[in-house]
């Protein structure tokens, strides 16, 4: 045991940075056990808006829309969300595709709507940059 103390001693840093790390992986898992959406890959994306009632929103800005979109996306910046949420009430109970550039603003959104009483919201995982990679269509209107 006084050697776990000696070592603690000389490699303070280490065991600091271990327990940050072992902290965060252990916050990770928490988090991804307890959401209420799902994280989809590009295929099972695909597989969703097949299916016509499918609502699929964007939450990139204004100035990456230049890209392109995914056809029939619905434009609600992630800071315009919560404002703008009454929009989307009619869609409550019907799939909903969130995204953004990498997947991360969109997670967030789709926090948001899970918490909101959405009960079908899913996350595009990688956002448009997946997307692009797996060279699916994106409409530039």
């Amino acid at each position: 045991m006084n050697e776990y103390v000696t070592f603690v001693q000389h490699n303070l840093l280490l065991v600091i940075g271990f327990v940050g790390v072992l902290g965060f992986i252990i916050w990770l898992e928490f988090n991804r056990f307890t959401r209420k959406y799902q994280q989809l890959d590009t295929t099972q994306a695909v597989r969703l808006l097949n299916d016509d009632n499918t609502v699929v929103i964007d939450v990139r800005e204004g100035n990456e829309l230049s890209t392109g979109k995914i056809r029939g996306a619905r434009h609600i910046p992630l800071g315009q969300l919560a404002t703008r949420i009454g929009e989307l009430d009619k869609f409550k109970d019907q799939p909903i595709l969130v995204y953004c550039q990498s997947g991360n603003r969109s997670a967030m959104a789709a926090n948001t709507l899970t918490k909101k009483g959405f009960t079908k919201v899913n996350n595009l995982a990688g956002g448009m940059a997946a997307w692009g990679s797996a060279n699916l269509p994106v409409s530039k209107k």
